[in-house]
Order: structure tokens, then sequence, then C-alpha cells
């Protein structure tokens, strides 16, 4: 990561463009502004997000719109018990004209890959789009193929029906930079979608930029600047998942690094240069909570992860600027 600070001219460049596309966005994903920013957080931070939430809220309209107004080339994979993993990644096949093996790339050649209800495919076929999420290229008979960039996928769970689905393991989790609940909306923003059902689309949105700028804006997102007190601040959070009484099991390295690049992002667009612990603090349950797993004892009594990590936050100090520290 660069040690040079980022100019401010460019920083608040970055947030007044990360301000228009989530405004974009919100002209069809009504009354989410949070879940907006959180999912361009990962964007940037080249991370991924899993949406789990009932049928029918949004979840792939948020995709399809980051999509548009990025200008983005984007495919949807609807996700059966009988999908193969050539069906998402390609497949070679022999042209008899130029008496070649020619490669047909699959859906997982986008900007924006929507994965639906990915919990209804085969562990095989699931680990064949989690590969590409990690190393962001498919490999076809021993060939590597790069996906293009910048690369999001979009993954999204049913949480209400089980049947026939194959549940994530905690392993394959772990890829997702995020895990995000769109929610139902309030009344008013329920009336408002009604009012313009027909009219708000994905389809009619205008881009506000192109993806060759959001690779310039990952790039900035690595240049971010992180206090050495900060990164022991994030260790000691996951720490203090791993300690607690009622979990299995707690926060990986992945997952502190995953928060500190979600950090990273997150600060630009907040028009800062550099991270502050509220960053940190912000993004600790749309990083950690899927991360963590619970003990069968506290499933029981019906303990959250989410009660679980406000604990977490509560009993790490708080880092200062004067290397003193303060308890949340």
């Amino acid at each position: 990561m660069s040690t040079e600070p980022l100019p401010p001219q460019h920083v608040q460049g970055f947030a007044a463009l990360a301000a228009q596309l989530a405004d974009r966005i919100g002209t069809v994903v009504l009354g989410k502004p949070e879940v907006v920013r959180l999912a361009l957080t990962a964007f940037f931070a080249q991370g991924h997000v899993l949406l789990e939430d009932v049928p029918g809220v949004g979840k792939t309209t948020l995709a399809r719109a980051i999509a548009a107004a990025v200008r983005g080339q984007w495919r949807r994979i609807q996700f059966t018990p009988d999908l193969l993993p050539s069906d998402v990644s390609g497949v070679t096949i022999f042209n008899q004209a130029s008496r070649g093996f020619e490669f047909h790339p699959g859906p997982v050649f986008a900007n924006i890959v929507i994965a639906d209800e990915i919990n209804r495919a085969s562990p095989k076929t699931q680990s064949a789009l989690l590969e590409v999420m990690e190393e962001r290229r498919v490999t076809v008979d021993g060939v590597p193929h790069p996906v293009p960039q910048p690369f999001l996928v979009v993954a999204t769970q049913n949480p209400v029906e089980m049947d026939g689905t194959y549940r994530l393991p905690e392993a394959q989790l772990d890829r997702f930079l995020v895990k995000l609940s769109v929610g139902y909306p309030s009344e008013d923003i329920e009336v408002e979608v009604l009012r313009g059902a027909a009219l708000r689309s994905p389809d009619t949105l205008e881009p506000v930029t192109d993806t060759a700028t959001v690779g310039e804006m990952v790039r900035m997102a690595q240049r971010v600047h992180i206090a050495d007190p900060l990164y022991t601040y994030a260790v000691r959070l996951a720490a203090a998942t791993r300690d607690h009484p009622q979990v299995r099991v707690g926060v990986s390295p992945r997952g502190v690094i995953a928060l500190t690049r979600a950090a990273c992002a997150y600060a630009l667009i907040n028009g800062r240069g550099y991270v502050l612990p509220e960053d940190l603090k912000t993004l600790v349950e749309p990083v950690f909570a899927h991360r963590v797993l619970l003990s069968p004892d506290a499933q029981l009594r019906g303990v959250t992860a989410t009660e679980v990590l406000d604990d977490a936050v509560r009993s790490v100090p708080v880092p200062l600027p004067d290397n003193q520290s303060v308890v949340a």
C-alpha cells in the first residue's frame, strides 16, 4: 500500500463521484441509503456482497442498478440444483472449422455478476463461483481466463425456504466481504414504490461514470492511510470474537484484512484519505457477522452474532490520537 498521502482534491473527487453513484442507485433502490453505501464500499474495496433477505425486497435491483450506474456489463445466474460448474465458468468446445478448441466464456465474465439464490446449487457449482471470486480468473482445461475488471459478485440467499438448499459453509461465507440485508421498506417508501413502479427500473438509469474510472477509484482506496494503532484495534476486535464465551469460531485473519480494506473505501466515500475508529466500528457488523460461528448453547438461547459483536466493540478500548485508549 502506498505511503504517499492522497491529494485532498482526489479525495474530494472520489467522495463526490461516490455520492452521485449512491444518489443515482437510490432512485431505483428507495429508502435504503446505508445498504447502497455499504454495497459501493465492497465494490471499491474489491470485495463481494452476500444479500440475505426474503424475496421481492430489491436484492437483484440493487446489483443491476450498480452495473447501470457505472456503465458495466452485468449477468445474472439463477442457481438451481441441476446447474453445472461449466454453466457458470464456461466451457471449451472443439471447432471443426478451425480444427481447434475454443473457450466459450460463461456468465461469470462480466463486471457485476448476480448469483441468485446461491444456496440452491450444489456445493460443486457454488465452489466454481467462489473460485473466480477469490482468483478473479477461471481456469478451464488448465488455461487461465481473467474476468473483466472491476469485478463484483452479488450473491443472494433466501433465509426462509430452506428445503432443497445447500447451506454455504463458513469457509465459503468468509469469501464475501460484507453480508447485507435490504429489509422491508417503510410505509411511505412502499407507497412511493407503488406510485412509480413502472417507471423505476435499472434499465432506465443513466450511467454516472464508467468502469475505467471505477478501476481508478479502486486503486485510490488502496492508498488510504491507516494508522498503526487502528491495525491493532482491528486485530483486537477480531480477537474479542474468538475469546467470546458464546462463540465457537471467531473472526479469521482474512476477516481482519476485509475489515481494513472496507474501512479504506468507506473513509474515501466519506471524504477522508485516512481511516477513523468510527469507520471500523460501523463496518464491524456487515464484515464480521457472517464470519462468527456461535456455540450450540448460544444458538439455542437465541443469541445473535450482532449481540456478540456489540459485546466485542464495547470490550475493546478505542485508540486515541495521543496513543491513549478509551473503552467504547
